[in-house]
């Protein structure tokens, strides 16, 4: 089964290197300088920002359809991100080096099925969930900390 990892649009967080300390502040937005890689994976580039990179830390809402399961969570952004959408079939290496938990969902937006994985595991167990019809997407979020890390659809 054929899969595609899907970034978050560059779009949505442009405005972000325009805004002044005080304004992010008081939006709750974080910025960090990077200190260690891997250590902050930027959920547009879908890289661990280098070390020396600014990143921001805020709130994003993953699920956002008026269900059960509607959800949000802190994500980084590196600033000035440009959106890279990997190959289908592949995972990228911020996703692929850490503890993934993996969770289905149906058309209605309910999760179906979940599970636990070391990323480098990954492909096998999207390849699996994929099977069952009543999928219609995937998300990936970083175990440790429970962040959103990405969504999958079929490719």
């Amino acid at each position: 089964m054929h899969f595609q990892i899907h970034p978050l649009p560059d779009s949505a967080f442009s405005y972000l290197s325009g805004l002044s300390e005080e304004d992010l502040a008081a939006r709750h937005i974080r910025t960090y300088v990077a200190d260690e890689k891997p250590g902050f994976p930027c959920r547009v580039s879908l890289a661990d920002a280098e070390v020396g990179e600014k990143v921001f830390l805020l709130h994003y809402e993953h699920q956002p359809n008026d269900t059960p399961y509607r959800a949000s969570h802190a994500i980084f952004v590196k600033e000035g991100a440009v959106s890279r959408q990997p190959e289908p079939d592949t995972v990228p290496e911020s996703i692929a080096s850490r503890l993934l938990s993996v969770r289905a969902f149906d058309k209605a937006h309910a999760m179906i099925d979940a599970e636990v994985i070391e990323g480098r595991d990954v492909p096998g167990l999207i390849g699996k969930m994929f099977e069952n019809p009543d999928v219609d997407y995937l998300h990936l979020h970083y175990a440790r900390r429970g962040c959103f890390a990405a969504e999958v659809r079929r490719a």
